[in-house]
């Protein structure tokens, strides 16, 4: 199938992936009920619809490439469906389907189908966040995701997904940032990790590492990453005692982070480890680096 020369959208690119890796019967069931939905069929048209779609779509992974998820970036700046599937494609274009020009409608019916959702269900709707209608009116709903116990269901708030940092204040993005370590998530594939960063979230999980050595329970280096940018005193001194550390991975992200500090005492403490601190300075060693090596593929 050719690419649409006109400048993509979400709605465009779900469908171009969705028709490239279904039979042509599967497709018109889903452009058949998009249009239905988008004509003003029922509440429980779209629910039954909605929950269809792994029976009738099927839930192979998307498998995007790199200039899909350039294309995605595009469409909608920081939407990251790197490892959305087939069924999930398909519910969110169901639900970009129904008419929003009544917000209040729109959200009840949004609220009815969270509700009534199974973990699946629940996922699709988490990652469509950033691509529906009405982004403000969705904050309480995310923060619900935020609080759930299955962690697949937090990841799609919280990873690959640009909605928490656009749409949280502090205290609600500092609390899942916290929840992502507490449930053992990676913390790189959070959106806006870096520039959301603030001194609550820092002395918040300082005092997380506390608690966890105080229980002779590991760190995750990654905590480190939010802390760098206001660590001073006591904060550089824990940084100091992970850098004393014979895990490498450890080092590194103590050192990252003192190199982001903007205290004269972290300098010192860097410059005591002239390798590390060159590497920092030549680009061998960034938070990137170090996520894809230590983190995503540490073995």
């Amino acid at each position: 199938m050719s690419r649409d020369v006109r400048p993509p959208t979400p709605a465009s690119l779900l469908h171009q992936w969705v028709s490239e890796r279904v039979s042509e019967e599967e497709r018109v069931w889903l452009d058949d009920k998009r249009a239905e939905i988008g004509e003003g069929a029922s509440g429980q048209a779209f629910f039954l619809a909605f929950s269809a779609v792994p029976r009738r779509l099927g839930k192979a992974d998307l498998a995007l490439t790199e200039e899909d998820l350039q294309d995605a970036d595009a469409a909608r700046e920081g939407w990251q469906p790197d490892d959305w599937s087939v069924d999930q494609a398909g519910r969110t274009l169901l639900a970009l389907a129904l008419p929003s020009q009544e917000a209040d409608a729109y959200q009840q019916t949004l609220e009815r189908t969270f509700a009534h959702a199974d973990v699946g269900e629940s996922v699709a709707l988490y990652q469509s966040l950033p691509l529906l209608p009405h982004p403000g009116r969705h904050t309480a709903r995310a923060a619900e995701g935020v609080r759930t116990n299955m962690t697949s269901v937090f990841d799609a708030v919280a990873l690959r997904n640009p909605y928490p940092a656009e749409q949280f204040d502090d205290t609600a993005w500092n609390q899942m940032v916290l929840k992502a370590l507490f449930v053992g998530s990676p913390l790189y594939p959070i959106y806006g990790l870096d520039r959301r960063a603030n001194a609550a979230l820092a002395r918040m999980l300082v005092d997380y590492a506390h608690e966890r050595w105080a229980a002779g329970r590991p760190v995750a280096p990654e905590l480190w990453r939010p802390v760098g940018p206001f660590a001073e005193k006591e904060a550089v001194d824990d940084l100091k005692y992970v850098l004393s550390s014979s895990d490498a991975a450890r080092r590194e992200a103590a050192a990252l982070a003192l190199s982001q500090s903007p205290s004269e005492k972290a300098d010192a403490a860097l410059a005591d480890e002239p390798e590390l601190r060159a590497a920092i300075a030549d680009g061998r060693l960034t938070w990137k680096r170090f996520s894809r090596k230590r983190v995503a593929d540490p073995h």
